[in-house]
């Protein structure tokens, strides 16, 4: 049985769940930053206002399990590719790399210069999907925006 997956754009009415599931899932695995606060309490300030963009994906069934962000970043034509979460109740059904793929897409369509993540070694599904679908180990991005969150220790840079 297959399950239907479906993208939905940012909306004011959506910031709750941005929230949720990112709180979620770093919570689980680490201590919420100051940076992490900032951004999931003023989504609307923090990324659209600023150019940037929330992509979410729901299931079918269950509405919706995921979030990704597009922010800017202090370098012009910068962008963090940031905020990636799905719920637990949604793993196993290829939420993750459905959303990635649309992420990477609105990307491409923003025409984006230099995206970039960054992440934790604790993070191994992500960091290989984030391979399989374009992503490599960058030490630059890792000097230039490194220093953004204490659990950071991966730094990668889309390369399509």
């Amino acid at each position: 049985m297959s399950t239907h997956l479906s993208i939905h754009l940012w909306s004011p009415t959506l910031a709750g769940a941005f929230h949720d599931i990112n709180v979620q899932w770093i919570e689980a695995m680490f201590a919420l930053e100051e940076t992490d606060r900032k951004v999931l309490e003023n989504p609307q300030s923090m990324i659209i206002d600023k150019g940037g963009d929330i992509l979410f994906v729901s299931v079918e069934g269950i509405g919706i399990v995921g979030a990704c962000a597009l922010m800017p970043a202090k370098d012009a034509g910068a962008f963090e590719l940031t905020k990636m979460g799905v719920l637990d109740s949604a793993r196993g059904k290829k939420a993750g790399e459905f959303l990635l793929d649309a992420v990477l897409s609105r990307a491409n369509a923003m025409k984006i210069e230099t995206l970039f993540l960054l992440t934790n070694k604790k993070c191994e599904p992500a960091i290989h999907l984030y391979e399989k679908l374009g992503f490599i180990h960058d030490p630059d991005i890792m000097a230039r925006y490194g220093c953004s969150y204490e659990r950071c220790d991966v730094a990668m840079r889309y390369r399509p």
